[in-house]
């Protein structure tokens, strides 16, 4: 490699890392004004994916937003969502690259929430309730999304409107997701459902763990207990 190249180079890597820095969204910077809420310390990376309606956009201290990622309140700028926020991003996060959070009703992820790369959170599907109209041309249902404090959800997975996860539970990769799931969950499959939990005095079980647990200790001695 010719030295101007490796001088062309040098100068390329740290004119994107200047305009990286520079171009992030921050409390500090002209676009974290936009926002409903832009905690301290908290940046969403260059390049950013698809922004809009962020009034209604509250994100918390130190979270981290990968580059890529979109981030939507309602179905395009400039409707009025009303008064209340409708997407709320919790303290100390981490938002994967590529990621996509789109609200229309009511998203609120809690306090250290870590996601992969390439999750999909919606509070929005389409219905196909007339099977003659076109379903993208029939009016969307919208569902509240809550994601509990300390949760990690893995590459790829999908979740969907309606979808309540508990606090510290582990979303597998490429799950779908939707219903309602415990504090201390580990989510998998499509449809997701709960693999392991975690309880007082079992730890972390299958599920059918606390089926096979046994009602009442067995007798001393090794001998079955009398019926009574």
């Amino acid at each position: 490699m010719s030295f101007v190249k490796r001088a062309v180079g040098r100068m390329a890597h740290r004119w994107w890392a200047y305009v990286r820095e520079a171009a992030a969204v921050s409390p500090a910077a002209t676009g974290g004004y936009r926002f409903r809420s832009l905690g301290e310390g908290a940046c969403i990376s260059f390049p950013q994916g698809a922004i809009f309606g962020e009034q209604w956009i509250e994100i918390g201290p130190h979270t981290l937003v990968g580059e890529r990622v979109s981030i939507t309140a309602g179905m395009g700028p400039g409707v009025d969502l009303g008064p209340d926020p409708i997407v709320r991003i919790g303290g100390g996060c981490s938002i994967g690259r590529g990621s996509h959070i789109v609200g229309h009703q009511s998203i609120d992820i809690g306090d250290d929430v870590f996601t992969g790369p390439y999750v999909y959170i919606t509070d929005q599907n389409h219905v196909y309730d007339d099977p003659e109209t076109p379903i993208g041309r029939q009016w969307p249902r919208n569902r509240p999304v809550s994601i509990g404090a300390g949760s990690w959800i893995g590459t790829g997975a999908i979740i969907l409107p309606g979808t309540r996860i508990g606090r510290q539970s582990v979303v597998a990769g490429g799950a779908v997701v939707r219903g309602e799931f415990p504090d201390h969950s580990v989510i998998a499959g499509v449809p997701a459902k709960v693999v392991r939990r975690h309880s007082p005095g079992l730890g972390w079980h299958s599920p059918s763990a606390i089926a096979r647990t046994p009602l009442s200790p067995p007798h001393p001695a090794g001998r079955p207990a009398p019926l009574s």
